[in-house]
């Protein structure tokens, strides 16, 4: 089951999603691992602060915000990151960020849960 969380920049509502699929979404979309890149952000902004991530830190956030705005927002065809994010003026991604961090621990936390109660079921 997805977890879906709406957070307010730049004075709109806007909803992410996150879900088993959003490992391959973005894997398929930017090559890259979400399990990695989510830790290698937590670990820069505990090493350096939220007010000093570098551009590439910066970029894992913006390809994040992205496939979970398109995962909860599938009506808006958005083709890009860049797209995506020209909606908006200027907004705080330390704001954000823990926001996003927080909804994929959630859904982390929901597919161990599921995995507990089929292990109890099978069990049986």
């Amino acid at each position: 089951m997805a977890v879906t969380k709406v957070i307010k920049i730049d004075d709109k509502d806007v909803t992410f999603r996150a879900s088993a699929a959003t490992p391959r979404i973005y894997r398929n979309l930017f090559g890259r691992d979400i399990f990695k890149d989510l830790s290698k952000l937590e670990k820069d902004i505990d090493k350096n602060g939220e007010d000093d991530l570098d551009m590439f830190s910066l970029e894992m956030f913006e390809n994040l915000a992205y496939v979970f705005a398109k995962q909860g927002e599938p009506d808006k065809k958005f083709s890009s990151p860049d797209e995506w994010l020209d909606q908006f003026s200027t907004f705080s991604i330390y704001e954000i960020l823990p926001e996003l961090i927080s909804l994929w621990g959630m859904n982390i936390q929901q597919q161990e849960e599921s995995k507990k109660n089929f292990q109890q079921l099978t069990e049986k």
